[in-house]
C-alpha cells in the first residue's frame, strides 16, 4: 500500500513514459480493461487525504511504458461518495495525458452523459466502446464512425473479457499522448442553449492577462463554474482574477436560474441528457435479435415472489463449493504440510535454537502459525474470493443489492451495504475496505459494526469443528440463526443511536454476463494476495506471542486467575476461558488453542474436546467466539478506517453483547434441558 499524491510518486514505483486515467460508469469492464492491459504489475495506493484506494499499473506498448490509474466508476461529475468524489478530484487536478472512458454499448445514452461532462472540461479523450459483442447478441450496432464524429473525440470497438481491440485502443491512446498541442484539435463545441455564455466566460477569462485557467484546472472548465461547483470554484479562487469570474459566473448562474425557474446544475444537467439522446439515436440501429434467455433470467432475478428464493438458492450453492472444496483443501493441505513441511521447521528449529523452550516458542510462528494462515487463507479465503468474483462478473452482485434493500433500509442501510456485509462472511479485513463505496461516514460505520458481528470463514470453522462436529448440525444452524438475529437487533439500535437517512439507492440493473475464466483468476489473485499481506503477518506475530505466553506458563497463571469468573458467566471451564480471550489474536486457532491448553490440563485425552466439555459448553463456546470482536487484523483494519476511539467503542459493544448472550444462552440451554 502506498500514498498516490502525484505523477512522481506513480514513478516512484513505476517507470513510466506518461500516465492516463481510466474513468467510466460503474460496471461497464472498465476494470476488466485495466487488467487485461497491466497484468499483475497493478498496485494499490491510496489517494492523497482519502481513505478510497486506486489501482495502478503500467502497461507496455511500442517501446513505451503508461502509467494507468483506474479510477472509481462514477455517473457523472457531481459525486454521490467519497470513491466517486476522489474519481472527480483526480480528472480535475492530475496531470494525464489522455483519460480513455469505457462506455457499455448496450446502455450508449446513459454513458454518454459522463462522456460529455469530460470533454466539456478540455481533457483529451479516447473511448473505448466496450461490450459490443453483448450488444450485438441484444440486437445493438454502434457506427463507431458517427460515433466518433459526434463527439469529435476517437472511439474504439473493445471487448475486455477477450482482450478484442485493446491494441488498437493503446494505438489512440500513443496518438492522443503524445500530440503536440500546436496539433490539438479544437474541443468540440455541443448544442447546449447557454453555449454563449459559457463562450463569453471564457472569454472574459481571455481578456485578464493575470489569470490562466488551463494551469489550475482543466481548460474547459467555465460551464462547470456557471453550474456552481463548488471544487473548481475553490481552484479557481487562489487569485484576484479568478475570484472575478467566479463571480461573474455566479451572476450567469442567477441568471439562468431566474429564467429558468430551477437550479443551474439542473438545467446543464437536462441539456446534456438530451445532447447524449440525439447522438446515442444517430449512432446506434437494431439489428435482427434472437429472443434471449438473460431477459427472461433478469425477470426473475428481480420479481420478488422468485427473486428471494433465488437469491437463497445461490448463496447455499456458493457457500456449499466455499466450504466442501475449502474443506477439501484444508485437509490436503494439513496432510501436505504435517509430512513433508513441519518435521523439516521442527529439525531447523531444534537445530539453530538449543533451548527447547525457545525453539518450540518460534515453532508456534512459523510452523502452527503459517499453517494455521494457509489452512483458513487458502482453502477458505481464496474460495470465498472466487465465489465472489464469479458473482460479480456475472453481475448477479447487483441483483442481490436490489433484492435486499428494503430490508438494510430497516437497519439505516440501503442495498449496497450487502455486499460488505457477505464478503464479511470470507474476512472481516476486505469487507470493511469494501465500505468505502458507501455514500456517508454513518453509513460506514453502521455497516462496519455489523461487519464485526458477521461471522467470517474462520469463526464459521470453529462453529463447524466444535459444534457440528460433535455436537450437530443443527445446534451449528442454531448459532448462525441467533448471529443473525443480533446483527439485526444491533442494526436497528445503532439506526436509534445514529439517527439519519440513507441515500436512495439509484443503480442499472445490468443484464446477467457469462464470467471469463482469465478475468475471474486475476480478480481472486489479486484480492488474495492483498489479504496475505495484511493478515499473515499478523497471524505469524500474534502465533509467536501465543506461543511464549503458553511456554513460559503464562496461560496457566492466567487460567488460576480468570477460571471461576468464566465459569461463573459462561459456565465454562478455565481453559475456554483463556482461549476466548487469547483468540482475538487470531481467531482461526482459538480451537487449536483450547486443545493445546486442555492436553496440558487434563491431559492427552483432551484431544477430543468432548472428552472436558460438554455438548452445552461446546454451544456456548463458539457462540462467544462467533459474537465477540473478530481478530486483531481487523481491529487495525477498523482503526485505520474509522479511527481508534469508534474502534474501541465497537469492540467494547462487540465483547458485551457476546458474554451477555452467551450467559443468557447457557442458563436457557441449561434450563430447558435441550443440550
Amino acid at each position: 500500500m502506498s500514498d498516490l499524491s502525484c505523477h512522481e510518486s506513480l514513478n516512484k514505483h513505476f517507470e513510466a513514459d506518461y500516465q492516463i486515467a481510466l474513468a467510466g460508469n460503474p460496471n461497464v469492464g472498465k476494470s476488466a480493461i485495466f487488467n487485461r492491459l497491466t497484468g499483475l504489475t497493478a498496485i494499490t495506493a491510496n489517494y492523497p487525504g482519502k481513505t478510497v484506494e486506486l489501482n495502478i499499473g503500467v502497461a507496455k506498448h511500442r517501446n513505451r511504458r503508461i502509467a494507468i490509474v483506474d479510477l472509481p466508476g462514477t455517473y457523472g461529475l457531481d459525486p454521490a461518495s467519497e470513491d466517486q468524489q476522489v474519481a472527480k478530484q483526480a480528472l480535475l487536478t492530475q496531470s494525464f495525458a489522455a483519460v480513455v472512458i469505457v462506455v457499455d454499448a448496450t446502455n450508449l445514452e446513459r454513458n454518454l452523459y459522463q462522456v460529455l461532462q469530460v470533454i466539456d472540461l478540455g481533457l483529451p479523450v479516447v473511448i473505448a466502446l466496450n461490450l459490443v459483442d453483448c450488444a450485438a447478441r441484444k440486437g445493438i450496432a454502434v457506427d463507431e464512425r458517427q460515433l466518433e464524429k459526434s463527439l469529435g473525440v476517437p472511439v474504439v470497438p473493445t471487448v475486455a473479457i477477450t482482450g478484442a481491440g485493446l491494441k488498437r485502443l493503446l494505438d489512440q491512446v500513443e496518438t492522443v499522448a503524445t500530440r503536440q498541442p500546436s496539433q490539438s484539435k479544437p474541443r468540440m463545441r455541443f448544442p447546449y442553449s447557454y453555449s454563449e455564455l459559457v463562450d463569453g466566460l471564457e472569454q472574459a477569462a481571455q481578456e485578464w492577462s493575470d489569470f490562466q485557467l488551463a494551469g489550475e484546472c482543466p481548460s474547459g472548465a467555465y460551464s462547470r463554474l456557471i453550474e456552481g461547483d463548488a471544487d473548481i470554484e475553490s481552484i479557481v479562487q487562489t487569485s484576484t482574477s479568478g475570484r472575478k469570474l467566479v463571480a461573474l459566473a455566479r451572476t450567469l448562474q442567477t441568471a439562468i436560474e431566474l429564467k429558468e425557474n430551477e437550479p443551474a446544475h439542473m438545467v446543464f444537467a437536462r441539456e446534456r441528457q438530451q445532447v447524449a439522446h440525439q447522438i446515442a439515436e444517430s449512432a446506434t440501429r437494431s439489428i435482427s435479435m434472437r429472443e434471449e434467455a438473460a431477459a427472461l433470467t433478469r425477470h426473475y432475478a428481480v420479481w420478488p415472489p422468485t427473486a428471494v428464493p433465488i437469491m437463497f438458492a445461490v448463496f447455499i450453492a456458493a457457500f456449499g463449493f466455499m466450504f466442501f472444496i475449502g474443506g477439501f483443501l484444508s485437509d490436503l493441505l494439513a496432510a501436505f504440510w504435517a509430512a513433508l513441511v513441519s518435521p523439516l521447521l521442527i529439525s531447523v528449529a531444534y537445530a539453530v535454537f538449543p533451548s527447547g523452550l525457545l525453539a518450540r516458542t518460534v515453532l508456534w510462528a512459523v510452523d502452527g502459525g503459517i499453517l494455521a494462515a494457509l489452512s483458513v487463507g487458502i482453502p477458505f479465503v481464496l474460495t470465498f474470493y472466487l465465489v465472489l468474483a464469479v458473482l460479480e462478473d456475472s453481475g448477479y452482485l447487483g441483483n442481490v443489492a436490489y433484492v435486499t434493500d428494503s430490508l438494510m433500509r430497516k437497519l439505516g442501510l440501503h442495498g449496497r451495504s450487502i455486499i460488505p456485509l457477505i464478503m464479511g462472511l470470507g474476512c472481516n479485513v476486505p469487507a470493511i475496505m469494501a465500505t468505502r463505496v458507501l455514500s456517508t461516514r454513518r453509513e460506514r460505520m453502521l455497516a462496519s459494526a455489523l461487519i464485526t458481528l458477521t461471522p467470517c470463514s474462520a469463526r464459521i470453522a470453529v462453529v463447524l469443528g466444535a459444534v457440528a462436529y460433535f455436537v450437530g448440525w443443527q445446534y451449528a444452524l442454531g448459532i448462525f440463526l441467533i448471529d443473525l438475529a443480533v446483527i439485526g437487533l444491533v442494526g436497528k439500535a445503532l439506526k436509534l443511536v445514529m439517527p439519519g437517512d440513507s441515500d436512495g439507492l439509484i443503480m442499472e440493473m445490468f443484464p446477467f454476463r457469462v464470467p471469463s475464466l482469465r478475468s475471474i483468476m486475476k480478480k481472486t489473485w489479486f484480492r488474495f494476495k492483498a489479504f496475505v499481506f495484511m493478515a499473515f503477518p499478523i497471524v505469524t506475530l500474534g502465533s509467536a506471542a501465543l506461543g511464549g505466553l503458553y511456554e513460559f506458563g503464562i496461560l496457566q497463571q492466567l487460567g488460576e486467575i480468570s477460571g471461576p469468573t468464566i465459569y461463573a458467566v459462561l459456565g465454562l471451564p478455565a481453559v475456554a476461558g483463556i482461549a476466548l480471550v487469547l483468540g482475538i489474536l487470531r481467531k482461526e486457532l482459538t480451537l487449536q488453542l483450547l486443545v493445546a491448553l486442555a492436553i496440558m490440563q487434563y491431559g492427552a485425552t483432551a484431544r477430543n474436546l468432548s472428552a472436558f466439555m460438554s455438548p452445552v459448553q461446546l454451544f456456548v463456546f463458539a457462540l462467544v467466539v462467533t459474537l465477540y470482536f473478530p481478530c486483531i487484523a481487523t481491529m487495525s483494519v477498523l482503526g485505520r478506517e474509522m479511527g481508534w476511539k469508534n474502534t474501541a467503542a465497537i469492540m467494547i459493544g462487540d465483547i458485551a453483547i457476546a458474554l451477555v448472550i452467551g450467559a443468557i444462552s447457557f442458563r436457557t440451554v441449561t434450563y430447558l434441558q435441550i443440550l
